[in-house]
């Protein structure tokens, strides 16, 4: 396994809407376990395909206190299970540093495929249905800092470009 580049905010590539997975093989099973070893190593709880640059629906989740239930979703579809609004701050791995409140249905059904390529369903509430919104808005191109005030979004993405000139510019030397 190998770890993979977690693309930052605001790289354009973060906006491109994720392909369907037309084939679950082993090739994909690897990008999926490599996504795992990158979401473990980088702290995070989810990590989708468009955020290590492979745009096909697809994601890894665990939300589990342990860190040792990966949950694979191939193809995820949401459906609002109740949508009274549950307010968590979220932070995301493409936006290092930064949490914001976002407001999101607190309960949710999720059709998609497993590592297998089996079809499955699951129900989710919490910060795994939270979780799943989240990881399913980047694979249409979305994320958290689209749900808050643009004044904050463009607060963050100068912060970021600052940070990302530094680095290049102390790389370079």
């Amino acid at each position: 396994m190998s770890l993979l580049t977690i693309l930052e905010f605001p790289d354009p590539r973060l906006r491109k809407k994720a392909a369907l997975v037309q084939t679950v093989d082993d090739a994909l099973r690897e990008t999926l376990d490599n996504m795992i070893e990158t979401m473990y190593e980088a702290e995070g709880i989810g990590l989708a395909a468009t955020q290590v640059d492979v745009h096909k629906r697809m994601l890894v989740i665990d939300v589990s206190e342990e860190r040792n239930n990966p949950q694979i979703f191939i193809n995820p579809e949401i459906t609002v299970l109740d949508p009274e609004p549950l307010g968590h701050e979220e932070g995301c791995l493409s936006v290092p540093g930064f949490y914001e409140l976002v407001s999101r249905p607190c309960k949710v059904k999720i059709n998609a495929l497993d590592r297998d390529g089996e079809a499955f369903e699951q129900e989710a509430e919490g910060i795994l249905a939270v979780c799943i919104q989240h990881e399913v808005d980047h694979l249409d191109g979305k994320l958290f800092v689209d749900y808050i005030s643009t004044l904050k979004r463009q607060r963050i993405k100068s912060k970021l470009e600052k940070e990302h000139r530094q680095h290049k510019t102390a790389a370079s030397a």
